[in-house]
């Protein structure tokens, strides 16, 4: 194999929203922000979360529910 090709392999620290706060090794440049981790994940946690961003969820049911109307 070439000497001096591959990247640097460090350590990081990830911040995640939850505050959840762990190192890992890598090769991203500087400190990791995320959305979502292993704490919070519906997947790992067994718990599911409703995310409503924006009012989309009832911006959904009033549509819906005009449209019920109209067709009755």
């Amino acid at each position: 194999m070439k000497a001096a090709i591959h990247p640097a392999y460090k350590e990081v620290h990830v911040h995640c929203a939850c505050g959840n706060t762990f190192n890992t090794r890598s090769t991203h440049k500087g400190d990791l922000s995320l959305e979502i981790c292993s704490n919070c994940h519906p997947f790992f946690t067994g718990k599911q979360k409703l995310m409503d961003t924006a009012g989309r969820i009832e911006r959904f049911r009033r549509k819906y529910e005009k449209a019920t109307a109209a067709k009755k």
